[in-house]
């Protein structure tokens, strides 16, 4: 069984309020799509 399938179940009961919508996918660029997200965060 994947990870991808295992963890969101795990999740669940860890969080707050019993719900948990946020899909865990695989990086699709690699170790820089977390690089990549961040710099969404700040304005241009």
């Amino acid at each position: 069984m994947s990870a991808y399938k295992t963890v969101p179940q795990l999740v669940k009961n860890w969080g707050f309020g019993g719900e948990f919508a946020t899909p865990i996918r695989r990086a699709v660029h690699g170790d820089s799509s977390s690089v990549r997200d961040a710099a969404w965060l700040w304005p241009l």
